[in-house]
């Protein structure tokens, strides 16, 4: 199959018509001219490993809704329980057998989520887990790792984002960044920043600051800064730390979540967290996400302890959804993410041996990401804005959208696989990659 640029006028089209009534012309900014240089690609369907735009152009995509479908586009168990859902009642904001069920499903999945609380997005769930650390421990501070996000909370938007290494300050004293105006200046006094993947560092603080910290909060794989593994063993003995000097243990899975194993990060990598944030993952595109953990800490949000509301909390129709896409998810997926993943890591470096290309991948499961330079690996935020070239990932990942893969142009983000991801798909993003380091090469892109 031949490689060839797409046309992309309707989008164009789409972009100018939308910035007459939307904010950038888009509801999120990453969506936007930040990331997708002029304007972004407009799409119109998906079906399992596909999207399609306003042009009619058939992306692969590995983008996959920033991973929240792991059953690939319109899969048939999600579409039937949407249609069957919307029949019965779209919302009703009471008690629903089916809540009690997708609990069950997380439960049978998540050895330490002995009971669980759903809410809405990824946000919502790391605020609540947060609150409810703070009331069960009676303690307002929080330690969260440089480059870690967990959502657009005010207390969380600190040190979110790649910034300039000389502006990171010492590693022993990190200087805290706001990453939004419009925060309370208390916002940035909360989180006590450490560095990942340093467990002398993090048990430094845990001693320093120990009459303060309510919790340790921390993603399993970095996510938001390309892909970063956890170095061996360093979550057992992150949780063991927690343990030890009387804080708790929170494990963001908004982004590993189901993805990383049946169970998550926290089966792969052996742990037992004392409260667990889930999101895109468990509503195969739909808004659900959930607070789960050891019924001693869950149970602080009973009525009188912790509040937590929420009208659209647990819907029919995304509870019901939850349910058909955690039963579908069965070991096979797993292994399908694992080999593909593995095809396009090792198919990638190859390329980019045979295009002299200074460049290499940093993979977990189906998520990976690419990275261009001399500095691998990137083993935390430090090393990430250091190293990580944007401009020569935003070069490489525009050119591959306008040439039939669609990822996200952001280099701090990353490149998902789901289960409709085949071999044929796998060959066809090596084709373009191929394709796109060889127009490079000449100057063209």
């Amino acid at each position: 199959m031949s490689v060839t640029r797409l046309n992309t006028d309707g989008s164009q089209r789409a972009f100018r018509e939308a910035q007459e009534v939307l904010v950038e012309g888009v509801s999120s900014p990453s969506r936007g001219t930040v990331n997708f240089g002029e304007y972004p690609i407009f799409l119109v369907r998906g079906e399992g490993a596909y999207v399609e735009d306003v042009d009619q152009n058939r992306y692969v995509d590995l983008m996959m809704a920033y991973g929240a479908l792991l059953l690939g586009h319109s899969h048939p168990a999600v579409v039937q329980a949407i249609h069957r859902a919307s029949a019965e009642g779209t919302l009703f904001a009471a008690a629903s057998p089916v809540e009690s069920r997708v609990a069950h499903l997380i439960q049978s999945r998540v050895k330490a989520a002995e009971r669980v609380r759903f809410a809405n997005t990824g946000t919502e769930a790391t605020m609540a887990a947060l609150r409810l650390a703070r009331g069960l421990t009676g303690r307002s501070r929080f330690i969260k790792f440089e480059g870690h996000y967990h959502g657009w909370y005010d207390d969380y938007l600190v040190s979110a984002h790649p910034h300039p290494y000389s502006d990171l300050g010492l590693v022993s004293d990190p200087i805290a960044i706001p990453e939004s105006s419009g925060l309370p200046p208390s916002a940035l006094q909360q989180a006590v920043l450490v560095p990942w993947n340093d467990l002398d560092r993090l048990e430094d603080a845990l001693k320093r600051y120990r009459h303060e910290i309510s919790c340790v909060i921390t993603e399993p794989v970095m996510a938001n800064m390309g892909v970063i593994p956890p170095e061996p063993g360093y979550l057992r003995a992150l949780e063991k730390l927690c343990h030890q000097y009387g804080v708790l243990f929170i494990l963001d899975e908004t982004v590993t979540g189901f993805r990383l194993a049946p169970g998550g990060a926290a089966e792969r990598y052996g742990l037992m967290p004392d409260l667990l944030t889930y999101g895109k993952g468990l509503g195969a595109g739909l808004p659900v996400a959930a607070i789960a953990g050891k019924r001693e800490y869950m149970d602080g949000l009973r009525w009188g302890g912790v509040l937590h509301y929420g009208t659209q909390n647990a819907s029919h129709i995304g509870m019901s959804v939850a349910e058909a896409n955690l039963s579908a998810l069965k070991p096979g997926v797993y292994e399908v993410l694992e080999n593909m993943g593995e095809r396009l890591e090792n198919g990638l470096t190859t390329l980019f041996e045979a295009h002299g290309v200074s460049g290499w991948v940093q993979r977990v499961g189906g998520m990976l990401q690419v990275f261009f330079g001399n500095q691998a690996p990137i083993r935390d935020y430090r090393d990430f804005c250091r190293y990580a070239s944007r401009a020569r990932f935003s070069q490489f990942a525009l050119a591959m959208i306008h040439h039939g893969v669609y990822l996200s142009p952001s280099y701090s983000l990353h490149s998902v696989l789901s289960a409709q991801h085949g071999a044929a798909e796998i060959d066809r993003v090596l084709e373009v990659v191929d394709y796109v380091l060889g127009l490079q090469e000449g100057g063209h892109q």
